[in-house]
């Protein structure tokens, strides 16, 4: 046991640090980790905005501190691990690899520098967030991390490759991350959802031709929104599970994929030649 206490459930009076905090399920997060009595940062490329959750947090009465961060540089998550523990005079006990970004379109159609962009937020944020905050987890002896992935990471939808592959990147990590660090007290949890009303399809990289197709979906398919996601994450990971895959669609993805993942292949093939 390190020098500070655990809390067997780490969602509750949690330090935390969130990433993509300004909006969506990073926001979520932070407001629902506020309501259980933690102490948070919140962390975002755009300073405004984690500033507008800060001021959220504020009205609730929960201490938090609004800190920029670039998650595709290393140095500067780094800086954000450090800072984190000054801004709160407490180690850090959860961290939420949260931020990320959207990017669709046929294969080639994507550039490299569009790989390099989707990569340098959504799998190197997540491997940065874990790399500077395992050890000092591992030294205060317990802590949580939740990973943000998609059901994408798992369903492997045609016209979404560089995203596909971003996302199943931090399902590998977690899980293995999950098995490795049960043995020095630390938890971990990897969110899969399918479709959750955010700014990451307006904010992404998306051809407009898919613009009227995914505010559609969202309005009828997501099923979910991002406060109910980020309670269940959260009250999963104070079970000590691994998966939280919160709405009924990504639910039957995920089964079919497991049960057979041959005939899960050729159907998604079939789909989409036959409504192509």
């Amino acid at each position: 046991m390190g020098l500070f206490s655990k809390n067997s459930k780490p969602s509750q009076q949690a330090y935390a640090v969130v990433t993509g905090a300004g909006s969506g399920i990073g926001q979520s997060f932070a407001l629902e980790l506020g309501k259980r009595g933690g102490t948070v940062v919140c962390a975002d490329i755009n300073l405004a905005a984690a500033e507008k959750t800060v001021a959220l947090l504020a009205e609730h009465g929960a201490k938090a501190y609004a800190v920029a961060c670039d998650v595709g540089q290393a140095e500067q998550v780094a800086a954000l691990a450090e800072q984190a523990e000054q801004l709160m005079q407490h180690p850090v006990t959860l961290v939420i690899n949260n931020a990320g970004v959207g990017l669709g379109g046929k294969f080639d159609e994507l550039s490299l520098e569009d790989w390099q962009w989707v990569t340098h937020v959504n799998l190197w944020g997540v491997i940065h967030g874990c790399h500077y905050f395992v050890p000092k987890f591992k030294k205060l002896g317990h802590g949580a991390i939740i990973n943000v992935a998609s059901a994408a990471g798992y369903t492997a939808a045609p016209e979404m490759t560089a995203y596909n592959v971003t996302k199943s990147g931090v399902l590998a990590l977690s899980e293995t991350l999950f098995a490795e660090l049960k043995k020095s007290d630390i938890k971990v949890n990897v969110l899969c959802p399918t479709l959750v009303p955010t700014n990451i399809i307006k904010n992404g990289r998306i051809p407009s031709r898919y613009s009227g197709l995914a505010d559609h979906a969202l309005m009828n398919f997501a099923m979910t929104t991002s406060e109910a996601v980020a309670k269940l994450t959260l009250n999963r990971l104070d079970k000590g599970k691994l998966y939280t895959i919160p709405q009924l669609d990504a639910k039957l993805f995920w089964l079919m994929k497991r049960v057979s993942p041959n005939l899960y292949t050729k159907f998604l093939g079939f789909s989409y030649s036959f409504f192509k």
